[in-house]
This record gives structure tokens, sequence and C-alpha cells, in this order.
């Protein structure tokens, strides 16, 4: 059996799981249905020897601001990445994969591949990989293979796959006739009464010399930009950053579009197992079992005689209660609520646009932002201060820094600090404050072994995240955000 490489794809941003999911923290690193992320579940499903699988680490694509979130997630469920690849810019899935497939060629040209996306829900693991087994002859003679999802409703937020003939039980791969976009609801009901369509899951099987192939035939223009943004990447602290210039030159294009829908040489695995890529909140709603009354609620919430609904609260002290609701979703967090009719959610990502629109922070940014050692959540924020809680993790340390409009008053509430202050370090306890005069050079760290909180308040003429010096960083970061 041949060393399969996990190539996990974690970009995105979540429009249509908003608030909860959003640019700056998308929907791959939330617990949406479990206690873990989705990204968290895809690397575990990924992970390790199996019964008939032998998974190699993971490598993963991801945004720069995501890095840190990335290698924190892995570390709280034990698995050690192999390769964490940094993408510049966005550019899709055509020219991340490229790219994984020419970092992995270079070490391996028979080097096998599976390319997942990082926020899929797939209950039945060893399902899951009785499927990926059974692509691997085809993988072995050469072929692209793609995994097809059987449908259990006529959806209209998946693209789909349609096949030459129904599937046997018996058959590992079949033929595909052509790749469906998106349809509308009749045509999706006609599509699965057919029997010959399944869901498009965007999860591929392959030899690196083999895609390579495939993009050289079909998407030769990306090749240039690509291997050159692979071959110049710089190692940033354990990371390996594309080079930015070349990448830029990618086209930003999907697989499917710039290969799968091309060539002659894909096989489909049909997969009987439960799966969703979590699209939606309906999708939310459907995998997280609804009670009798078709009800869901998660954090603090309370349904009282309602039918088909979800509700939810993600924030500490926000309790939402639903009175005879039917087919209404309600998600609140301590920024931002969404109400809306269940059938409107594919919708939901129209209210991110009409918000960025209006210039709404709550488009893109949390009031919790995190950050390499941590994060900090804004409690209050007024003209001249602002109010914030500051989380460190054990070991961490925000950068050496000073301010040229603020200062800063510190009070510990969990753990301990250790505080640099010009010349002086002082060790703050539980209950104790230090005060950070302004223009003065600092550092923040914590020395113990579990979390350290503190209160900060922030006084002064401009309290904007970019009025920050840094002098010394263990991240390696520039001029800017806070931390």
């Amino acid at each position: 059996m041949p060393l399969i490489t996990p190539i996990i794809l974690c970009g995105g941003s979540g429009t249509r799981l908003w608030p909860l999911s959003r640019k700056s923290y998308p929907k791959q690193f939330v617990p949406l249905v479990d206690e873990e992320s989705l990204f968290q579940a895809s690397v575990k499903r990924l992970s390790g020897a199996h019964k008939a699988l032998n998974f190699a680490a993971p490598t993963v694509l991801t945004a720069s601001d995501f890095r840190f979130i990335v290698t924190e997630q892995l570390a709280a469920i034990g698995i050690d990445p192999g390769a964490v690849l940094i993408e510049p810019a966005g550019r899709n899935t055509a020219p991340a994969i490229l790219a994984a497939a020419l970092y992995h060629f270079a070490k391996n040209p028979e080097a096998v591949m599976l390319v997942a996306p990082s926020d899929q829900v797939v209950p039945d693991v060893s399902a899951f990989h009785a499927a990926i087994e059974s692509g691997l002859s085809a993988v072995e003679a050469g072929k692209l293979v793609t995994f097809g999802i059987r449908p259990t409703h006529a959806e209209t937020a998946y693209g789909y796959l349609e096949l030459i003939a129904q599937p046997e039980a018996s058959s590992a791969t079949v033929d595909l006739k052509q790749f469906v976009e998106k349809p509308d609801a009749a045509r999706a009901a006609e599509m699965v009464a057919a029997g010959t369509y399944l869901w498009n899951a965007g999860i591929f099987l392959f030899k690196a010399k083999d895609i390579i192939a495939a993009f050289t035939k079909f998407a030769p223009a990306l090749n240039e930009p690509v291997s050159t943004a692979v071959s110049a990447a710089q190692v940033d602290l354990g990371f390996l950053r594309l080079d930015p210039k070349s990448w830029a030159k990618a086209e930003d294009i999907s697989i499917d579009y710039a290969v799968m829908e091309k060539t002659d040489n894909l096989a489909v695995v049909p997969f009987d197992g439960g799966w969703s890529d979590l699209g939606g909140w309906d999708a939310v709603w459907r995998e997280a079992g609804p009670d009798e009354s078709g009800v869901v609620t998660f954090g603090g919430a309370t349904a009282i005689e309602c039918e088909n609904s979800l509700l939810r609260s993600d924030s500490e002290n926000l309790e939402i209660v639903g009175i005879g609701l039917r087919n209404v979703m309600a998600i609140a967090m301590s920024d931002a609520v969404l109400v809306a009719d269940m059938s409107r959610a594919q919708d939901v990502k129209k209210a991110v646009s009409v918000l960025r629109t209006k210039g709404a922070e709550q488009a893109q940014k949390f009031q919790k932002d995190h950050r390499p050692w941590g994060w900090f959540e804004r409690l209050v924020v007024g003209g001249r201060f602002q109010v914030k809680r500051i989380h460190v993790q054990p070991g961490a340390a925000l950068s050496l820094q000073s301010h040229f409009h603020r200062s800063e008053h510190w009070i510990v509430v969990e753990g301990t600090a250790r505080v640099t202050m010009d010349d002086e370090v002082h060790i703050v306890s539980e209950n104790q404050s230090v005060y950070i005069p302004l223009g003065a050079v600092h550092r923040l760290e914590n020395p113990g072994k579990v979390p350290m909180v503190l209160i900060e308040v922030q006084t002064g003429s401009y309290i904007g995240e970019d009025d920050i010096i840094r002098y010394e960083d263990v991240y390696s970061r520039g001029q800017g955000a806070k931390g």
C-alpha cells in the first residue's frame, strides 16, 4: 500500500456561515458541530496508519494570517504537520494544488497525493478510507481520481458529476460524462431522481507526476508562475512562504476549470457515506441532528414551541430565546445577530456583501482577534480609551514594542505575567497591575504553564492597532497588528 500524502486546502472566507465564520477566522477553524474544528477533524481523518491506508504527515496550504492558527490547532490534537505552504494571496484551488504537486514531485515524482478541503464533515471515517483504497488502483494506472457523493436530497449549493451510467455496487471507479454547475431546485430534483449524478466533493487522489502532466497539457500558463513561486519560496519560522511576485502572476482558477473538466483521464469513486461541506446554516442544522420537532440549539439558546429551526448563541453573555418559530435560523454573537428564513441559507453571503458596502467591521472581523501568542478581545471602545481582554498561551510572548499615542494599564486576572518595561523586568501575579507609560519600550510574556489572562485599559489620543513600533518579535512580523 503506497504512502499517501494528504494535501489540506485551508483557505476561504466562509461567508455563508456568517456571523460565526468571517474572513479573519473562517469556518474551517470553528467548532461547528463538534468540539473540534472542521480543520482538526479533516486532518485527523487523514492522519497516521490505518487498517488499509498509510498516511504521511499532512501538507497544509493556507494564508499568512492563518499560519499560526493552523499550527496551534494541530498541536492541540497532537499532530505534527509536514510542510505548511503559505499562499501570498488567494488564487483558488488550481494554483494551490499545483504548488503542492511541484513541492512533492521534487522529493518523489511517484508521490501519491490526496487533496481535500479543510471544511468538510465525513462522519464515517472507515467508509471514507475504503473509498480512498478503492481509488488507488486507478491512481497506479496513471488516472486522476475524484470522489463523488451520492446525493441524499436535491441540493442547490453543490456542483454535480454526471456519470455515463448508474454505478454498480461492485465497481471501484466509474466513468464521468461531465461536470454540472450548481443547479436550481427543479433541476437538482431531476438529477437526484435520475440516479446518474453525484455531488462534486472537491476531493482528489493522484500521483504528483500525473497531475503536473495534466496541468502542462491543459493549463500550461500556470506552470511558470507557480513553479517559480515554489522554487523561490522562503522558509519563514518553519513555514514555506511562496514567492509573492511569481504567485501574483498565477491565474485565479479552480482545479475543475483548469484541468478536471478538460481531461479524459479522470475516474470517479462514488461515496455512499455521510458527507457535508457545511456550506450554509441549513447544512449545519441538518448535520447537527434536529430533535423530533426539527429544532437544533447550540450554546446559550432556548427554543419554546419551535419547529424546524436553528438557534445558536456563541456569546458568553448572550442568551437567545425563540418562541413559536417556524423554519427560522437565528445565530447570535456578541457583535452581530443573524435572523433569516431557513430557505434563505444560501443568501447569507448577501448580508456580508451589504455590510462590507456599509463599511461595517462585523463583515470581516471579530471582536476577538487571534494572534500567534493567543488572542485579544475588545470589551469596550470609546473615543480616547479601549478595554481589552488579552489571553496569552503558556510560554508565549508578545513583541518588544512601544506606542506613540497611548499608554496602557494591565491587570492580571489569571496566571502570571512577565513584564519588561525599558530596562526593568517585573513579575505580575493575579490581582496585581502594572502601568505602561506612553513611549515606554515594553514586552508581555507568559512564563507559566497555564494561560495568562489580563485586562488592558488603553488611553490616549489614538488607539488604533497600527500605533506600534516593534523592536524584536519572535514571530517575524512587521509594524501593525497588536502584539
